[in-house]
C-alpha cells in the first residue's frame, strides 16, 4: 500500500474528489493470513469495498500489478463507475476482462511484465492501452505523467 505507484494513483483519486482507500493484501506488511495466489486477494478488495461505511456510488476502483489482476475480478462484481488498471500482472495472473470505459496504463520497458503480455490481453476486448514510453514497472522518472494520464481519464464524462 506504500508503494510510489499505488500511492501516485491515490493521489490523483484524491485530486479529483474521490475518496481513496489503500490496504495491503493478506499476509503483507502487517496484515494477517498469507498469500492465496489472487483468489483470497479478491475476496480482500470485496471486503474492504463491503467494510464502508456508507454505500458508496459511484465507486473507482484501481489496482497496480498484482493489484491490476485483484481490482480486474473485482470489478466483475462491484461494477465502478471507473477502473484504472497500471502494469496489470497479465503475464503471471489470469487478469479479468473489464469494461470499455477501464483504463489500462502500462510502461513500454516493463521488466516484470512485459508489455507484449497486456496487449495479447486485451487485444480480444479491442480494449485500448496508454503505453508510457521508455517507463519501467514502477514508472521510475514517469510518475507524473502517470498521474496526469490518470487524472485525464478521472475528469472525463463517465460512460
Amino acid at each position: 500500500m506504500d508503494n510510489k505507484v499505488v500511492v501516485t494513483l491515490a493521489r490523483a483519486f484524491v485530486q479529483s474528489g474521490w475518496r481513496a482507500i489503500r490496504f495491503n493484501f493478506r499476509g503483507v506488511g502487517g496484515s494477517a493470513g498469507t498469500w492465496d495466489e489472487g483468489r483470497g486477494e479478491v475476496l480482500d478488495a470485496l471486503a474492504v469495498a463491503a467494510g464502508l461505511c456508507e454505500p458508496v456510488r459511484p465507486l473507482a476502483l484501481a489496482g497496480f500489478s498484482f493489484g491490476g489482476h485483484v481490482a480486474s475480478h473485482a470489478a466483475t462484481s462491484l461494477q465502478p463507475q471507473r477502473l484504472v488498471l497500471v502494469g496489470p500482472a497479465t503475464a503471471s495472473f489470469e487478469v479479468a476482462a473489464v469494461p470499455a470505459h477501464a483504463l489500462v496504463v502500462h510502461a513500454e520497458a516493463d521488466e516484470v511484465v512485459p508489455l507484449q503480455a497486456t496487449l495479447d490481453w486485451a487485444r480480444p476486448q479491442s480494449l485500448p492501452i496508454v503505453v508510457v514510453p521508455g517507463g519501467s514497472h514502477f514508472f521510475h522518472g514517469h510518475l507524473p505523467l502517470l498521474k496526469s494520464i490518470v487524472l485525464r481519464h478521472l475528469a472525463a464524462p463517465c460512460l
